[in-house]
């Protein structure tokens, strides 16, 4: 898939390499015993994952039922299960590093990865929570490592109210934890400003989509 993506000035010089959780990881909490955790700029060198994910991934278009007909799903999408082997080194190094910082908490290891690629500002996905599976009854957390293009991830609590924005920018990792997936929703909306191409990785625990 080839992508028309703008390279970060600030990204030319460094090579591919994670920083640090630790302390570095800001907790926002939400309420209704969800949060957020966000890293900026966790991954240098992303401008090279990006292109190297765009152009080797298997992407496939798929189409869902919605609102009682078949629609196309505006994005492409890639999913690895556990045992599967990841398209790129540097997914393999983040989560290992996600599995050592948030194990304890989580009480299980980060085992899949599910891959998206907006192409421009008119792939979206709507309102939702990870909830096929465990999500929908049980505490879990979901991590998303973003690339390219920054877009702004918008969070509401289940059933309306005020929203919340974080924009994920290159390299940045957001991980949404405690009941956020069964007690907020959350979605990446349209923009009709020109936007360039956004990779995101989300790292899921087994039974958990």
């Amino acid at each position: 898939m080839k992508a028309v993506f703008q390279p970060s000035l600030l990204d030319l010089d460094h090579g591919i390499a994670l920083g640090p959780l630790g302390d570095t990881v800001e907790r926002t909490v939400l309420g209704q015993g969800a949060w957020i955790d966000a890293r900026p700029g966790w991954l240098t060198g992303a401008d090279v994952v990006f292109e190297r994910l765009a152009e080797g991934v298997p992407w496939k278009e798929e189409r869902r039922w919605m609102y009682d007909k078949v629609v196309d799903v505006p994005r492409l999408l890639k999913f690895y299960d556990e045992g599967e082997r990841l398209p790129d080194p540097v997914l393999d190094d983040a989560l290992e590093a996600l599995n050592a910082h948030y194990l304890d908490e989580l009480g299980e290891p980060f085992r899949t990865a599910g891959l998206c690629f907006y192409r421009d500002g008119r792939d979206s996905v709507a309102w939702h929570g990870d909830t096929i599976g465990r999500g929908s009854t049980e505490d879990t957390m979901v991590a998303i490592l973003s690339l390219g293009t920054p877009r702004s991830l918008l969070l509401r609590p289940r059933g309306g109210g005020h929203s919340i924005r974080r924009d994920l920018g290159h390299g940045d990792l957001l991980v949404m934890g405690g009941s956020c997936q069964r007690t907020w929703e959350h979605a990446i909306p349209k923009t009709s400003r020109p936007t360039g191409p956004r990779i995101s990785v989300q790292f899921r625990p087994r039974g958990v989509r």
